[in-house]
C-alpha cells in the first residue's frame, strides 16, 4: 500500500516563508512527475509546481520567482519551499506523485493559512 504523508503547513504572516514536504512509502515502484496541487473552497484544484524525474521543473505564474520544488530521489520525498507568502496563497496543498506505470497518488492535504 502506497502512503503519500505531507507536513509543513501551517500560519504565517504575509511575506513569510513555509517548506511543504511530501514523503512517499510503500510499494510507490519508480517514481515520475512530483507535483503540487492547490485548492480553496469553491475553486478547481490549481497546478502549483511539478517537477519531473530528471529535475526539470514548471511553475504556475503565481507563484514563479517565490516558490521553489526540489526532490530527494533517495528518500521518495518532494518539497516546496514557499517564499514571499501572499494571503492569495491560503489553501489546501496536495501533492500529487505519478509512477512509472503512471499510476496516480495523492495525499491527503495540508492547510497553508497566510494572514496577519
Amino acid at each position: 500500500q502506497v502512503q503519500l504523508v505531507e507536513s509543513g503547513g501551517g500560519l504565517v504572516q504575509p511575506g513569510g516563508s513555509l517548506r511543504l514536504s511530501c514523503a512517499a512509502s510503500g510499494n510507490i515502484f519508480s517514481i515520475n512527475a512530483m507535483t503540487w496541487y492547490r485548492q480553496t473552497p469553491g475553486k478547481q484544484r490549481e497546478l502549483v509546481a511539478t517537477i519531473t524525474s530528471g529535475g526539470s521543473t514548471n511553475y504556475a505564474d503565481s507563484v514563479k520567482g517565490r516558490f521553489t520544488i526540489s526532490r530527494d530521489n533517495a528518500k521518495n520525498t518532494v518539497y516546496l519551499q514557499m517564499n514571499s507568502l501572499k494571503p492569495d496563497d491560503t489553501a489546501v496543498y496536495y501533492c500529487h506523485v505519478v509512477n512509472h506505470l503512471s499510476v496516480v497518488y495523492w495525499g491527503q492535504g495540508t492547510q497553508v493559512t497566510v494572514s496577519s
